[in-house]
């Protein structure tokens, strides 16, 4: 049975970083897609950054630059490093995975606030 547990996120104020984490089990995250996804309150869920099994990566225009996406193949865990976060960045923040079939993290808050 594929799970990923996500961790991190919380409040921060505009210009800080946060790092979040996905780590899967019954999935080898560095094997297959995996993706960061955010949604924020009124809006539909989108996506933020995607990285394939080859290693190729994907962001949003809106993060580019800012967000890092990455795999730890021995924690089998999914990052993703977001810099000079702004207000706009809230939402919460969903771990996606591709392994036969879709799979979702629970999503974590990410508030980011003066």
């Amino acid at each position: 049975q594929v799970q990923l547990r996500q961790s991190g996120g919380g409040l921060v104020q505009p210009g800080e970083s946060l790092r979040l984490s996905c780590a899967g089990s019954g999935i080898i995250v560095s094997r297959t897609t995996m993706a960061w996804y955010r949604q924020a309150p009124g809006n539909q869920r989108e996506l933020v950054a995607n990285v394939t099994g080859s290693g190729s990566t994907n962001y949003a225009d809106s993060v580019k630059g800012r967000f890092t996406i990455s795999r730890d193949h021995a924690r089998n865990t999914v990052y993703l490093q977001m810099n000079s976060l702004k207000p706009e960045d809230t939402a919460v923040y969903y771990c996606y995975g591709f392994w036969k079939d879709s799979f979702w993290g629970r999503g974590t808050q990410v508030t980011v606030s003066s």
